[in-house]
């Protein structure tokens, strides 16, 4: 069967990314069938082989009418520069591939504006003069509560009239120092300091998450509290992508959704692919009977991982020393301990009393029918004769498993060299066979 259908899902859209103790910042999910992507904006030359730069210069002269066409937010009250947050249509032909939304201003006729605030930005470039020169940086991660828009088609419609207030959370126009004297026929003329660079902003990727058995989480790691509308993808190798938050309760689960489908897509594809034919294979059996499968790549690390499961099998039953199962014999609730000190012990699941105790030696066999039902057969003590006794278990599978690993610490515990024959006699498969071996958990 291929998986790699119209199953699959493709999405793309924007949300909101939390990197560690970051302000929450803009970013576009693309999910393809095996990946996941995260990219921000940043602002890269494109004029000849692509490179990025950390600040371009751009110098800009105020127009007649609309001042710089030009409008800010933020300041150092909220811990970053001030951003350019609009740009007027008459500018933006001008000034396509020289300044851009989400700038931030560094300098201003050489004066550094990094650490100033709002107000203070505002007042240098109302005193800036008719032809100022802007060292700007694309500020990749601008924190959502500027509500900065995500492309240029978002601008502000030139005013000669001055507001003389400012704030650093809603557009300040630069259009504050309108000169009615002025009547430069070129004052829309706007160049880069380096002749001939052409700028572009575009989506670069931020980070980049496998989906081949990589898993995701709603939840706080170590709670049980459920993040509202986020969730965060983790890949096999313990790369993560950070808190991922959407806008909304549904495209929340829009989402999660196609994730979860593209991530089952490539486990089933996968496993289909390689199931019969990985050389060093094995599988861990759960309690509840779901096979997993794992493969190695050479001969000496298959036996490194059966030596080390059975070591940490052996090492817990000597932790626990008993295990007690319910069972029902004759209709009656009973009680079933395997003990690791004293064998096989059945006691009346009400009072308690003790039915019947053997030794691990004395279990002679046993048999099932696959479903509930165990017949042991003991050899009794005294008589010597085969004494059967028949429980009925709702966990067969465990309760098996459970004995296996209870006899097979017995061995290794009166034979300290058990495990290492046990684990060179699995290193040791002729090289036309293929090795394999089966676990429980």
């Amino acid at each position: 069967m291929d998986f790699r259908t119209a199953c699959e899902e493709t999405k793309t859209g924007i949300c909101l990314l939390q990197d560690g103790n970051q302000e929450p910042f803009k970013v576009r999910l693309h999910l393809a069938k095996d990946i996941l992507m995260i990219q921000e904006q940043d602002v890269i030359c494109v004029s000849g082989e692509p490179f990025y730069s950390g600040e371009r210069t751009v110098t800009i002269r105020r127009q007649t009418v609309g001042g710089f066409g030009l409008s800010i937010k933020g300041g150092a009250e909220h811990n970053i520069p001030v951003v350019i947050s609009k740009i007027s249509k008459e500018q933006r032909a001008e000034l396509s591939g020289l300044l851009f939304i989400g700038d931030a201003i560094l300098q201003i006729n050489g004066i550094n504006v990094r650490k100033c605030r709002h107000e203070e930005v505002v007042q240098v470039l109302r005193n800036a003069g008719e032809e100022v020169n802007l060292t700007v940086s694309f500020l990749k991660r601008a924190p959502a509560f500027l509500k900065l828009p995500l492309n240029e088609d978002c601008a502000c419609a030139p005013s000669d009239q001055s507001s003389g207030t400012s704030s650093p959370l809603c557009d300040s126009g630069l259009h504050l120092n309108y000169h009615p004297n002025n009547t430069d026929t070129l004052s829309c003329s706007s160049w880069p300091t380096s002749p001939g660079l052409r700028w572009e902003k575009r989506w670069c990727d931020l980070r980049l998450i496998p989906l081949l058995h990589s898993r995701f989480s709603q939840y706080v790691p170590g709670t049980d509290l459920s993040r509202q509308n986020a969730f965060q993808v983790i890949a096999v190798d313990g790369v993560c992508s950070g808190i991922i938050q959407c806008l909304s309760a549904e495209d929340c689960i829009d989402w999660l959704q196609a994730i979860a489908t593209n991530i089952s897509n490539l486990t089933k594809h996968n496993d289909s692919d390689l199931l019969d034919q990985r050389k060093h294979c094995f599988t861990v059996q759960s309690e509840s009977g779901e096979d997993l499968y794992f493969s190695v790549e050479l001969d000496s690390d298959l036996a490194q991982w059966e030596r080390a499961f059975q070591t940490a099998t052996f090492l817990e039953v000597e932790r626990i020393q008993c295990k007690t199962y319910a069972c029902v014999l004759e209709s009656h609730l009973m009680g079933l301990t395997i003990d690791f000190s004293t064998g096989f012990i059945c006691f009346d699941g009400a009072t308690k009393a003790v039915l019947w105790r053997y030794k691990f030696s004395q279990l002679k066999g046993s048999s099932d029918d696959g479903k509930s039902k165990i017949k042991f057969l003991f050899q009794n003590p005294d008589t010597k004769q085969i004494e059967a006794k028949e429980l009925e278990f709702s966990n067969l599978f465990a309760v098996l498993h459970c004995i296996h690993s209870f006899f097979a610490a017995k061995v290794a515990c009166l034979d300290p060299l058990f495990l290492g024959n046990q684990a060179a006699a699995s290193a040791a498969p002729s090289s036309a066979t293929t090795s394999k071996a089966k676990y429980t958990t």
